[in-house]
């Protein structure tokens, strides 16, 4: 590290407030948003002339697929919700008016209730990089992009657009922004955090907040500050999972964000799907949706919040005893508006049920209607419907192109400069390659269109520039070739390649690593590397643009690129990253910092400003000017077998590694490994692939025999399983069988082999199953020597998806692990 990198980081590590052993002190928040007597009393008067169900349905949030206008009316419905990947009438393309159409019919169905005094519903949406889940609205980078830009003012433009594009289309809150502080980068949520430094997320929220709320005018929504609280921080980056901070490092680290949104007037805030546990104290507060130590004791009576606090999609069904719809748990702890998408109406007759009962005190039902009322008037939802808002149904009011392309261009960050000057010269000749060039779904990422990011075509985006078309713009598009592989292309032709490659999309669960994962993208994605192994060494540069939503370790990529750049995920407007690789009418220059640590071995997992061991590639905060020459020589390329760390688990074909043990099919003397390319199909005598779904979109192979051939992962040399593994170990893979097999299937770990004929048949129909075959029935498996571990063959008409292909020590002790005699 340099002295100068050295200094930042002393300097950065000196302002964080991790101290494990201090008592929390949360302060009391003065929000931008003042009581108003006159309010509270109107306030008053509503909740003592509602009955006990129009309690219940105010608290209620239930998803726009399976709640109707005449629900709104009938259940007295306080809230809806679309889900990622949830559009009116189930039309993915429909308009803003559209839209709009929808959220009048439920405001309007609001209005026909027989309560004393109408109370207006309120819809809600993740519109967390824009307004993301509609067509044609434009697409921000995502958080981690911005936080790389450190330019709060930006933040609070985009809130405010945002705002006004969700506004165009009838709703009028917003869930976001997320606060998270992101701890270890295997989460699948790293991309919506601002930065590892609570800093910088303190000095975005309320910023970010403020240009969303504003005044509560037309261009305005509800801001929601989530996840409360400690999201970022579990245990291996697991969704979910186990936040271990005493309550002053929950203050220091993980509370910063909703200091300042509070302090800006936030009227909603989430809680989190993740559980804390007090090493200091020893206490288990459990999953914080059923938390009063977090939602009440904290953030309403210590932190003064008066707003509402409403929960994660059916996340009262993690609480300890609760289910999808009863979870009195929750709402005593402090949950005042409940996210109940599908089980709603048995949610609602439970809640009463249980309030009658004493289970659950009135006082605290009054309270959350009162919360629900105050935030409802004070954001001037009594005042208007949503087809009298200004911006109503105006599909230009969806679009921010110029501001989102400026933010893309200060997201960047310069990693390696050892190339030609940037930017190229128009006129250059320039060879693209890289599947992410000209890819919408890559450049966008998770919660973009769809929840996950997958199932779109670049023709679902309307109104964005993929990154080729921004190059091809710059450079003009008789200079620009692209190829997607590289393959049939001849690099001397060139005067630089440009190569754009990084993750396929993902959001929540789906993008998790996992313990044994490492931060190796070769490993996930190796149709990258072999694609920047076609095009270097060749006398021409190469500039590679990195799209992710985390960093990574990509120390092979960066040694076979003269030039590399983390774009993170920039949405909607490639033409950002194209204005700093082609020179044009303005010179811009490169100002991105690193919002997160770079790690320099593939199980820096938790790599933060101020750990003891801090020993990054590139600093937090490092990023370089194109008049910064870097001279960063060969890194080393080397990564751990069977992952970081002590795990149980071995990755054969899954999320943590594809690279490893690739997967390949036989036929006779026949041998066809299988490509990186999602939509491609491979196919030998007997045998076809083709990309399947058993968990998420896109994460299985399906095998289809017809034929004796063998479907196999084999790596290219022969690795010791660790012992961890190997203790009472089995090969366990998820899968769907189609079609029962028609003659003999053979299952193999090397060379030793089981007969699996009599185990598929019995999957048959079944739909998901995880499979957990004993490594003690392959007789004379030798585990110091492990290239083949996984063989399937067929020797007539079988069909099966398979993913997760792992080996799992302990998992051949499970009451689930198939019995040995059963494979004879």
């Amino acid at each position: 590290m340099t002295l100068k990198l050295r200094s930042l980081v002393l300097a950065l590590a000196a302002t964080l407030p991790l101290h494990a052993g201090a008592a929390a002190d949360w302060p009391k928040i003065a929000s931008a948003v003042k009581p108003d007597a006159a309010l509270e009393k109107r306030v008053a008067g509503i909740v003592a002339r509602m009955t006990l169900a129009q309690k219940i349905g105010q608290m209620t949030q239930p998803e726009i697929k399976t709640a109707t206008p005449a629900d709104v009316t009938r259940y007295y419905l306080g809230s809806v919700l679309n889900g990622g990947g949830s559009w009116p009438n189930g039309n993915k393309h429909a308009t803003a008016k559209e839209w709009l159409a929808l959220a009048q019919a439920y405001h309007e169905a609001s209005m026909q209730t027989d309560m004393a005094v109408k109370v207006p519903v309120i819809w809600g949406t993740d519109a967390v990089h824009g307004h993301n889940n509609v067509p044609g609205a434009t697409l921000f980078p995502h958080n981690i992009g911005l936080g790389a830009a450190r330019n709060p003012a930006l933040v609070r433009e985009i809130g405010a657009a945002t705002a006004k594009a969700v506004r165009a289309t009838g709703i009028a809150w917003v869930f976001g922004p997320t606060l998270a502080v992101v701890r270890d980068d295997r989460w699948g949520r790293t991309y919506e955090s601002y930065a590892e430094d609570p800093a910088v997320v303190k000095s975005y929220a309320g910023e970010y907040v403020r240009g969303m709320q504003g005044a509560f005018k037309d261009a305005n929504t509800v801001a929601t500050a989530k996840h409360f609280i400690g999201d970022g921080g579990t245990e291996h980056g697991k969704d979910r999972g186990v936040t271990r901070v005493s309550e002053a490092e929950l203050l220091g680290i993980h509370g910063q964000g909703y200091l300042t949104a509070l302090g800006a007037g936030a009227q909603t805030v989430m809680a989190s799907f993740n559980s804390w546990l007090d090493p200091a104290t020893g206490k288990e507060h459990g999953k914080l949706h059923g938390s009063k130590v977090a939602l009440t004791d904290i953030l309403k009576n210590k932190m003064g919040f008066d707003g509402f606090v409403v929960s994660d999609w059916n996340g009262i069904g993690e609480v300890a005893g609760c289910r999808n719809d009863s979870c009195p748990q929750a709402i005593n702890a402090g949950i005042d508006m409940i996210m109940v998408p599908d089980d709603w109406k048995a949610f609602i007759a439970n809640t009463i049920k249980q309030v009658e009962s004493g289970e659950i005190p009135m006082a605290r039902i009054d309270d959350a209607v009162t919360r629900i009322l105050r935030v409802k008037l004070r954001a001037g939802l009594f005042g208007k419907s949503p087809a009298q808002n200004a911006y109503a149904g105006k599909e230009d009011a969806m679009l921010a192109r110029d501001l989102a392309r400026q933010a893309v261009r200060e997201s960047l960050v310069l990693l390696k400069n050892e190339g030609p000057p940037l930017p190229l010269a128009r006129g250059k000749k320039i060879l693209v390659v890289g599947k992410s060039a000209d890819d919408l779904s890559n450049q966008s990422g998770g919660w973009s269109l769809t929840w996950q990011g997958t199932a779109n075509t670049n023709a679902d985006f309307k109104h964005a520039d993929t990154i080729l078309a921004g190059i091809r713009a710059a450079a003009g598009s008789a200079n620009v070739t692209y190829s997607l592989d590289a393959t049939d292309v001849d690099v001397s032709r060139f005067d630089a390649v440009i190569a754009v490659i990084g993750e396929r999309p993902y959001a929540e669960g789906d993008g998790d690593i996992g313990l044994s994962g490492t931060l190796r993208h070769s490993g996930r994605y190796p149709e990258d590397l072999a694609v920047l192994r076609a095009v270097a060494g060749k006398g021409k540069p190469v500039i590679t643009v990195m799209v992710s939503g985390r960093p990574l370790y990509a120390n092979d990529l960066i040694n076979l690129s003269d030039t590399f750049i983390a774009a993170w995920l920039p949405g909607s407007e490639g033409k950002g990253v194209s204005d700093l690789l082609i020179a044009g009418v303005n010179n811009y220059d490169f100002r991105g910092k690193l919002p997160f640590s770079w790690p320099k071995s593939a199980c820096q997992t938790r790599l933060n400003v101020g750990d003891q061991d801090y020993a990054p590639l590139f600093a937090y905060g490092y990023g370089l000017k194109k008049a910064n020459r870097s001279r960063l020589g060969k890194l080393d390329e080397s990564v751990p077998a069977g992952g970081c760390g002590v795990s149980t688990t071995y990755p054969v074909f899954s999320q943590a590694d594809r690279a490893s043990f690739p997967l390949a099919i036989r036929s006779g003397q026949e041998r066809t490994v299988l490509g990186a390319d999602l939509n491609a199909s491979f196919a030998l005598p007997g045998i076809t692939v083709t990309t399947s779904q058993v968990n998420t979109q896109q994460d299985a192979k399906l095998v289809s025999w017809t034929g004796p051939a063998t479907v196999e992962a084999r790596g290219a040399r022969p690795m010791a399983l660790p012992a961890a593994a190997s203790e009472k170990a089995a090969l366990r893979f998820d899968t769907i069988v189609q079609a029962a097999p028609a003659g003999k299937v053979t299952l193999a770990v090397q060379q030793a082999t089981v007969d699996a004929t009599a185990l598929f048949k019995r999957l048959a129909g079944k739909g998901k199953q995880t499979v957990k075959v004993p490594l003690a029935c392959f007789q004379g498996l030798d585990l110091a020597k492990v290239d083949t571990p996984f063989s399937l063959s067929s020797d007539a008409a079988f069909a099966a998806a398979f993913t997760n292909i792992e080996i799992a020590g302990g998992a051949a002790a499970e009451a689930d692990a198939v019995r040995c005699e059963e494979l004879r």
